[in-house]
């Protein structure tokens, strides 16, 4: 039985740890906010096909609210620092519901990107990833991987049942229609069910992993290995002057450029090299399905062997996906099919269990927020630069070969960079903690 402080004398009593209500609300938060965005995708066809915008113009928009949401992160962390993450998460609900609800009247380019670009794009930010990591690290130690792998599985879980309800909308009633209902759901259910969020759970009476405070110093295992390093009060320009925050900003980068790489490019290199446009749709939507389970049993394996461990098989599994795509151009086989398919959604994808628990290893502290929301920025330019840089590659080349292969190296930079950060220098997770006498 958890008991809660409310105030100076009342207490509630919870059969469960209050951290996994918060966990609950992250996942249904990710669900629907990032697949919000993410239905960019299905509404982008029935625009270029009202208005006959030229289709680089109208897709620029989904990557300048990419840049919107990197230069906002910092800003984000800061804010979470000092006020907590309910007016950030809020914000971001009411930001991405006026983007929806404003789309609807657009008539001109700039309209689309200030509505589905600066502030679908510019909420994202505050509901997803990279929002919910400046938090959510704070209410666990011992399960830390679990937790945030089982929150951010949402995004899995919503795709599967947002984006068809979307499709089906924009096909009865109209892009504007499904528009008016994305918003609808944003404020009718995100808006109340964020309420329940809190920064830490010492603000509710409690420790981390539903710990309290009457118990000893003693009766707790401390996972700190280095506790010099843990004691300093990290803020963000102590934090800059580290190398390990720039083996983390270097690792973030060249993660998130192979992930949004494939993610863009995928479905036109399987056209091209023979796929009907079934198997590449189902392809692109059984990576999802297969990143749920593959995020919550990667984010449990960090809790037990570390968080290098599992950011190395993530970046392994991009790098399986591009050589089997490399191979499928000269033998488009099922098998290769599903291999890539396997690699990127049951391994790859699960870089994002560990995202937000790499920093927090190392810089959690009262700044944490602010030195995590900083270091999303170098994750979302990876982002913004893979398919854009695999592109360019393309159209100078006429191929793929040469910018997979680009991405293949970044997969081996990420992963050294994370080694060279070494979270585990700083803190062993509950699997590496060594417990005996003092």
């Amino acid at each position: 039985m958890t008991r809660i402080a409310l105030g100076n004398r009342s207490r509630l009593s919870l059969p469960f740890f209050y951290g996994w209500i918060i966990v609950a609300v992250v996942f249904v938060t990710m669900g629907v906010g990032v697949n919000a965005r993410t239905a960019f995708s299905l509404l982008f066809p029935p625009i270029l096909d009202e208005f006959g915008w030229d289709r680089g113009l109208t897709a620029g928009s989904f990557s300048f609210g990419f840049l919107v949401s990197a230069g906002l992160s910092p800003a984000l962390g800061r804010m979470i620092d000092r006020r907590g993450p309910r007016l950030v998460v809020e914000m971001g609900v009411g930001l991405m519901a006026a983007g929806m609800f404003l789309a609807t009247q657009i008539t001109q380019p700039w309209q689309l990107y200030l509505t589905l670009g600066v502030l679908v794009g510019g909420g994202s930010v505050c509901i997803g990833y990279s929002g919910q990591s400046l938090f959510l690290p704070n209410w666990f130690v011992r399960r830390r991987g679990l937790a945030m792998s089982l929150a951010f599985s949402g995004v899995g879980v919503g795709s599967i049942i947002l984006l068809p309800w979307v499709q089906l909308l924009i096909e009865r009633a109209g892009w504007r229609t499904a528009c008016w209902a994305m918003g609808i759901l944003l404020l009718g259910l995100l808006a109340p069910l964020n309420l329940l969020l809190r920064q830490r759970p010492e603000q509710l009476g409690l420790l981390p992993d539903g710990g309290v405070p009457s118990e000893t110093e003693g009766s707790r295992t401390s996972n700190i290995v280095d506790p010099v390093w843990a004691a300093i009060d990290w803020t963000l320009p102590r934090a800059m002057r580290t190398a390990r925050f720039w083996w983390i900003a270097l690792g973030f980068f060249g993660a998130l450029f192979a992930w949004y790489a494939v993610q863009v490019h995928q479905t036109k290199y399987l056209l091209e090299i023979g796929f009907d446009p079934f198997e590449a749709a189902w392809a692109l939507g059984l990576v999802s399905l297969l990143a749920i389970p593959g995020q919550i049993a990667l984010g449990h394996l960090s809790d037990r062997i570390g968080r290098e461990w599992v950011w190395t098989v993530g970046n392994l599994g991009f790098a399986i996906c591009y050589a089997a795509l490399l191979l499928m151009r000269y033998a488009p086989t099922p098998e290769l099919l599903y291999v890539m398919v396997a690699a990127q959604g049951m391994l790859g994808y699960g870089l994002v269990s560990v995202l937000g628990a790499i920093p927090a290893e190392i810089f959690l502290g009262r700044h944490y927020g602010s030195i995590a929301g900083t270091l999303m920025v170098p994750s979302m330019l990876g982002g913004a630069a893979g398919p854009w840089v695999t592109g360019l590659l393309y159209d100078l080349t006429g191929g793929y070969a040469l910018a997979f292969s680009i991405a293949m190296v970044c997969c081996i930079v990420s992963a050294l960079a994370i080694w060279r950060a070494a979270p585990r220098g700083v803190r062993a997770v509950a699997g590496r903690v060594r417990i005996g006498p003092s």
